[in-house]
């Protein structure tokens, strides 16, 4: 897929493990979204500022994003190289090989990452209202395998993967958003979608996808509050069976524009836990904020 000036294009991995002691974010980046260097840069040249964010959560936990340049990266049909690490479709599985160094301590962060999917989703929903920010469930109800040699951490669990590009950055479409998954029952996963648009729009959806890729929309009973982040104070909102039907099991990441959370929502009448995410695009086009950003994403071109 060829990325416009301007715009980008990620997928995105997340797991919990089966014990609830670990969780695996792994996002790769064309355009990188929330990189200082592409938006310095004019945005001029989306192959030129890529990264592989790995995100380990739990003991042993590590986080890497280093940006790389076009000449430190190749991109395929079925692979994306970077750096030293690679993401491949491989028949029924993504692999994702690691090769990085954490920031800002300096720690190796290497290791496989296995997507096992039944199969590929092909349905792209629009989640703006003018079509320039789109959305690929690919594999929401996946099987991930984690081993890693730096940390030692090995583990398996529920995952989920997708895809989102757009054709301009994504705090120029958006004033904020929430986004989730949850396991249902049926090897399903619920997924859910809030968006503040920047033209003082919203748009909410919420759709049951199985393992082959089915896609039925629903409609979730309430909306449900959600305590805002302990530090940057990143609202936090979702949707569920009654009012006060979820709570923060874990806060996984808690940044000054982004948060990845471990909730547990009644949905569909069972307590069921998930991965949320909110995202505040005002923080993020905030030029003090932009210039904390290279103390966790370093750039090597």
């Amino acid at each position: 897929m060829k990325v416009s000036p301007g715009g980008y294009l990620w997928w995105y991995v997340d797991a919990l493990s089966d014990d609830g002691a670990y969780g695996l974010t792994m996002i790769a980046f064309v355009g990188s979204v929330f990189s200082p260097y592409y938006a310095w840069s004019g945005r001029r040249d989306p192959e030129n500022h890529v990264a592989l964010n790995v995100a380990l959560y739990g003991p042993n936990g590590r986080w890497t994003m280093t940006e790389r340049g076009r000449r430190n990266s190749t991109r395929g049909r079925d692979t994306f190289e970077l750096g030293g690490s690679m993401m491949r479709v491989k028949d029924d599985r993504v692999i994702i090989d690691v090769n990085e160094i954490g920031a800002p301590a300096p720690l190796p962060v290497k290791g496989r990452i296995s997507v096992g999917f039944d199969a590929l989703g092909d349905t792209t929903f629009l989640i703006d209202g003018r079509g320039r920010h789109r959305w690929r469930p690919l594999a929401p109800s996946a099987r991930v395998s984690v081993d890693f040699a730096e940390p030692n951490v090995r583990w398996s669990g529920h995952g989920y993967f997708d895809t989102n590009n757009g054709d301009e950055p994504l705090e120029d479409g958006f004033e904020f958003w929430d986004w989730s998954r949850t396991q249902v029952d049926g090897g399903r996963t619920a997924i859910l979608y809030n968006t503040d648009l920047a033209d003082g729009g919203r748009l909410a959806a919420a759709y049951l996808v199985d393992a082959k890729g089915s896609v039925e929309a629903f409609e979730p009973k309430f909306d449900a509050g959600l305590p805002s982040t302990p530090i940057w104070r990143i609202k936090r909102r979702t949707r569920a069976d009654d009012p006060d039907g979820a709570r923060i099991v874990r806060t996984f990441e808690d940044t000054p524009f982004y948060s990845r959370s471990m909730v547990a929502t009644n949905i569909f009448g069972k307590a069921r836990i998930g991965v949320h995410e909110s995202f505040d695009g005002p923080r993020l086009r905030n030029g003090i904020v932009k210039s904390l950003l290279p103390f966790r994403m370093p750039r090597l071109a």
